[in-house]
């Protein structure tokens, strides 16, 4: 195998194997950012002297030309070469002789994959946020359409209170606007530029970093060379936590989803088309996407311990556990994507029951409504709180609304609440936390 490190000597095949692992496979992946991540680095080399104008300018085309490849998807790793950033450089030797090989000068793999990881992580995290919104704007779309429409509350699995499609819907859309700001969080650490760092304790060349980070369009750079590569883990680290709080949100409104489709609850339904149904049974419309997505957020979700696992025992300096990041959070990204883009597709879909509190079963759910009523006639709290409790024991409570009835009816005016669902501060609460590639 062709690798940058050898010294003359053979590697022994079982070892090239089990080290490299997946790697090949997944920077691909990396390919068009470990290509800008060298046009920087050869453009900042050409300013201080360390190619000529005219080195630089080969070097850059035939950078070009293989990030054309990569575009029209016919770039690919030799079966006999390591990594990315190895095949780039034996691609440009291959057509520029010696001056292929001048492009590594000032820098290692080391901070290299750091770029490219960041620069991907950035990538990624503006196309999951993209997603966030899209679901985002779906809900709150939802929940001002159906805000009429009364639904029961539940604690402890047991109907509570009046609640409505406005607050649930809406109240999973605000839940996203938070997951968004830490996903910003997120995108903010990994806003770094770490090149010039080399392999953690930087370089004698005299590096221009602070062109670099222009160049790259990092916001910031890691200015401490062992910082730059204690990141290593600590920016996949972060962006799995803001996957997995985004997984947790996606993982229940999966379960209310579930539950009210269940024909015990049947508040909500789906075209037949999006269910899928049973073998024996012929009644059978199961909602397996909604499991599934359920299912990969609990794996995305377990992508945050698995990375804090493999990384918070390891001293700083670069360590070859960290090349099992990428199997970790690449596939937590891909299936972050795809639950969003089913969970929003659902919910374009969905169908919401209206007049289920007109069912006497949910006649209870009003006694709050009740006790309330009675003190603002006077009627001390806790005196009407037992007057109502024992109308319920005995039978003898009736809700004091009768027939269909909307969440305006109630008489819930306070922010937050079922007849003022503040729509407006939930989506300012988003415009807030969103963010943008500089």
């Amino acid at each position: 195998m062709a690798t940058l490190w050898t010294k003359g000597g053979k590697p022994d095949s079982k070892v090239e194997q089990f080290t490299v692992g997946k790697d090949r496979e997944l920077d691909l992946r990396l390919a068009k950012y470990d290509i800008i991540g060298s046009k920087a680095h050869i453009a900042m080399l050409a300013k201080v002297g360390l190619l000529s104008g005219d080195e630089e300018k080969k070097l850059r085309k035939g950078l070009d030309k293989i990030l054309d490849s990569v575009k029209n998807g016919t770039f690919r790793l030799a079966d006999d070469v390591e990594d990315i950033h190895s095949q780039i450089e034996i691609t440009l030797t291959q057509m520029l002789g010696e001056a292929g090989g001048r492009i590594h000068s000032g820098r290692s793999r080391n901070d290299q994959i750091l770029v490219d990881i960041k620069l991907y992580l950035k990538d990624e995290c503006l196309k999951v946020k993209e997603e966030v919104r899209k679901l985002f704007d779906t809900l709150m779309s939802l929940a001002d359409k159906h805000k009429e429409a009364l639904m029961p509350g539940y604690t402890h699995f047991q109907i509570a209170m009046p609640s409505s499609f406005g607050l649930w819907l809406s109240g999973y859309a605000e839940c996203l606007a938070e997951d968004v700001a830490m996903l910003k969080a997120a995108y903010t650490i990994a806003d770094n530029n770490p090149l010039g760092s080399a392999a953690g304790y930087g370089s004698s060349f005299p590096l221009d970093r602070e062109m670099t980070t222009r160049q790259l369009g990092f916001s910031s750079l890691t200015y401490n060379s062992i910082a730059a590569q204690l990141g290593r883990g600590r920016t996949e680290k972060a962006v799995a936590a803001a996957l997995s709080q985004i997984a947790g949100t996606l993982n229940r409104l999966s379960y209310d989803c579930c539950l009210f489709l269940c024909q015990n609850y049947s508040f909500i339904s789906f075209p037949d088309s999006l269910a899928t149904g049973s073998s024996i049974m012929p009644h059978k419309k199961n909602p397996d996407v909604w499991e599934m997505i359920r299912g990969n957020c609990n794996l995305i979700s377990s992508a945050h311990s698995q990375i804090c696992m493999l990384t918070e025992n390891l001293p700083h300096g670069y360590h070859r556990d960290y090349q099992l990041l990428k199997e970790i959070i690449m596939p937590a990204l891909d299936k972050m994507h795809s639950c969003l883009e089913m969970a929003d597709y659902m919910m374009q879909n969905i169908e919401v029951k209206e007049d289920i509190l007109s069912d006497p079963k949910y006649s209870p759910i009003f006694s709050v409504e009740k006790v309330n009523r009675l003190v603002e006639s006077g009627v001390p709290f806790r005196q009407a709180y037992r007057t109502v409790a024992k109308e319920i024991a005995s039978g003898q409570f009736k809700p004091q609304f009768h027939g269909p009835i909307g969440a305006s009816s109630l008489g819930h005016t306070h922010l937050g609440s079922i007849g003022n669902l503040a729509l407006d501060k939930i989506r300012e609460k988003m415009n807030l936390a969103d963010f943008v590639s500089l």
